[in-house]
C-alpha cells in the first residue's frame, strides 16, 4: 500500500496483547435490555443505520474516541503477537480498535489486555460489545433506505474492508484535511492496486508522542507481495509524500477525504 519510511519515537514498551473480543458477563450493562428492543433499531436518520447503535451522549462519543485512537496507535508502539495476527492490512486496524473500543474495560479485561500502560479513558455506558443492538454484526454491508422507520439486521456483518467502511459506515466530513477530529478516518482509492481502497486514521495528539497535535495511523497492506506493518507519521510528512497519489490534498483525485463514524452522528 503505502511505502512512507516513519521514524518511530525509540520508546521502550512491553509487549502485551489486545483482545479480539470480550466474553465477560460483566459486559452486559445498564440500558442493554432497552437496547435490544425492536426500537434500538428505529432509523430516524433513513440512513440504514440504526439509532440504538449510535452514542448519542457527548461522554460515550469522547470516551470511544480515545479508546479508538490510543489502541490503534497501541498496534505501532507495542504490537503483541496476538494482535499481529489479526491486523493484516488497514481496515484490520479499523475493525479491531473500533471493536476493542466498545467493550467494558473491566479489571480482568485489562489484565489481560496487557496494555503498554492505563490510559485512564473511562468506558461508553449505552453498551457493550457484543450485548449491544448489533451483537458481533457491527459494521454495515449493505446499502440502506433513504427512508426507514426499521433497519435490516441482516445488513450487518463482523467483517468490513475499507471499501465498506467508506460506504456504509461512516460519512464524508470534508476533502480539507484540516477539518479532521480524532477518530476520523481517512480514505484513499488507488486504482492500479489490487484493493484500490486504503484508510488511514486520524489520532490527533498522540497518546505516546510527546509532541504535535496531527499524528496518524495506518497499516500499509501488502508491500511488493510482503507482509505491511503498522506506521504512524504526522500530518505534515504526508503532505509531502514523495507520491503524489498519497497527498491527503484537494487536487488530489485520488483522497476521497476524511470521513466520520457513523457510530459517533
Amino acid at each position: 500500500m503505502l511505502g512512507l519510511v516513519v521514524a518511530g519515537a525509540g520508546l521502550v514498551l512491553r509487549h502485551g496483547r489486545v483482545l479480539a473480543a470480550s466474553s465477560h458477563g460483566e459486559n452486559y450493562v445498564a440500558g442493554t435490555r432497552a437496547a435490544s428492543s425492536g426500537s434500538a433499531w428505529h432509523d430516524s436518520r433513513g440512513d440504514g443505520f440504526p439509532d440504538g447503535a449510535r452514542l448519542d451522549r457527548i461522554q460515550d462519543r469522547e470516551n470511544f474516541t480515545r479508546w479508538f485512537t490510543f489502541l490503534a496507535e497501541t498496534q505501532y508502539y507495542a504490537p503483541s503477537l496476538r494482535t499481529r495476527a489479526e491486523v493484516q492490512d488497514c481496515a484490520a486496524l479499523i475493525r479491531f480498535s473500533f471493536r476493542n473500543s466498545l467493550v467494558a474495560h473491566s479489571p480482568a479485561w485489562r489484565e489481560e489486555a496487557s496494555l503498554p500502560y492505563d490510559p485512564g479513558i473511562g468506558d461508553i455506558t449505552k453498551y457493550h460489545y457484543p450485548y449491544g443492538p448489533l451483537g458481533k454484526a457491527l459494521f454495515r454491508v449493505q446499502p440502506g433506505p433513504s427512508v426507514s422507520d426499521k433497519v435490516d439486521p441482516s445488513a450487518f456483518a463482523e467483517f468490513a474492508d475499507s471499501a465498506t467502511l467508506l460506504r456504509y459506515n461512516s460519512y464524508l466530513v470534508s476533502r480539507d484535511v484540516r477539518a479532521a477530529l480524532p477518530g476520523d478516518l481517512l480514505f484513499f482509492h488507488q486504482s492500479v492496486e489490487r484493493e484500490p481502497f486504503h484508510t488511514m486514521l486520524f489520532v490527533g495528539r498522540s497518546h505516546f508522542q510527546p509532541e504535535g497535535k496531527d499524528w496518524i495511523v495506518y497499516h500499509t497492506g501488502d508491500l511488493n507481495g510482503h507482509r505491511g506493518e503498522i506506521r504512524e507519521v504526522q500530518t505534515g510528512v504526508l503532505l509531502k509524500h514523495p507520491d503524489l497519489h498519497w497527498r491527503p490534498v484537494l487536487n488530489n483525485p485520488s483522497f476521497l477525504g476524511v470521513y466520520r463514524l457513523e457510530i459517533l452522528r
